[in-house]
């Protein structure tokens, strides 16, 4: 694993992630926005406390545990990575309520031009903000955007200590099983 120095981190800030899309995916999973390390790295959840990927792959999403640097090996398996908001904070906190809001419509925007299945947002709180509907729990949504459902899923941040790896996997398997449907 590269080390950053908080310089390093913070310069990472100015940094855009590029999404990990194609047309017509499976899942198209979106985050609230890149931490500094996934900005420093390029690689979408790259903080190695991140659950996102073990979760991934104990929900059976992936036949194997992907690094951040394999994200492009995503859309293999019709998934996709995109965010809310573009801009790179340390802490999603630092995001100002029309950021959101903007985020989810430029989201809006460009799931009605890829057309994924399923839309998932990982972080109720970030989908709360981001669609304005204060109670949107984690699970399926009834929104839909275009023909695309949507799924709310927990937020995998370290942070995150109300959800385990195991009970998050469950929840991120539930979507599968839609998916697939």
């Amino acid at each position: 694993m590269t080390r950053f120095t908080a310089a390093e981190l913070e310069a990472a800030r100015d940094r855009l992630v590029p999404d990990v899309v194609a047309d017509g995916l499976r899942v198209l999973f979106c985050g609230i926005n890149p931490g500094l390390m996934t900005a420093a790295t390029g690689h979408h959840f790259a903080r190695p406390g991140n659950r996102f990927w073990p979760v991934l792959h104990l929900s059976g999403f992936t036949p194997r545990l992907l690094k951040p640097a394999e994200q492009q090996e995503l859309l293999s398996y019709g998934l996709g990575i995109t965010n809310v908001v573009a801009r790179a904070t340390a802490r999603a906190d630092e995001l100002s309520a029309e950021e959101y809001r903007e985020g989810g419509r430029q989201l809006a925007l460009k799931v009605a031009r890829l057309r994924p299945r399923w839309l998932a947002v990982v972080g109720v709180t970030a989908y709360r903000a981001a669609f304005d509907d204060k109670k949107a729990q984690v699970g399926p949504q009834e929104r839909t955007i275009g023909d695309t459902r949507v799924w709310v899923l927990p937020n995998p941040s370290g942070l995150n200590a109300h959800w385990t790896a195991a009970t998050m996997a469950e929840e991120f398997a539930r979507l599968r099983v839609a998916a697939e449907a």
